[in-house]
């Protein structure tokens, strides 16, 4: 049985820092992107990031780049989500996402394994 468990929620001012971690079990996902996402109260779930198996291959959403980092230990099966300089329009819910089946990696649709997902809130 797949798992992924999100951890790392907590609150914090708006320009601080939090470190999110999703650790993978079931089955290796090393072949696979891992990701972030995330949603807002009454929004859709909106890509952040993801990262390919090999770690050498990355994609961010706009609305982070610069100042979210993603990285994965493979052999731990786990993906980590740095966030830096935060703002408040990033709170959210955040879902970490792998087993994609195609290409779109952006799309919610292309990964078939998602944890619970973890509360960030960011004040002002």
């Amino acid at each position: 049985q797949v798992q992924l468990v999100e951890s790392g929620a907590g609150l914090v001012q708006a320009g601080g820092s939090l470190r999110l971690s999703c650790v993978a079990s079931g089955r290796t996902f090393s072949s696979y992107f891992m990701g972030w996402f995330r949603q807002a109260p009454g929004k859709e779930r909106d890509f952040v990031t993801t990262i390919s198996g090999s770690g050498l291959t990355t994609l961010y959403g706009d609305s982070v780049k610069g100042r979210f980092t993603i990285s994965r230990d493979s052999a731990k099966n786990t993906v980590y989500l740095q966030m830096n300089s935060l703002k408040p329009e990033d709170t959210a819910v955040y879902y970490c996402a792998t087993g994609n089946t195609g290409w779109s990696l952006r799309q919610v649709s292309s990964y078939t394994y998602w944890g619970q997902g973890t509360q960030v809130t960011v004040s002002s």
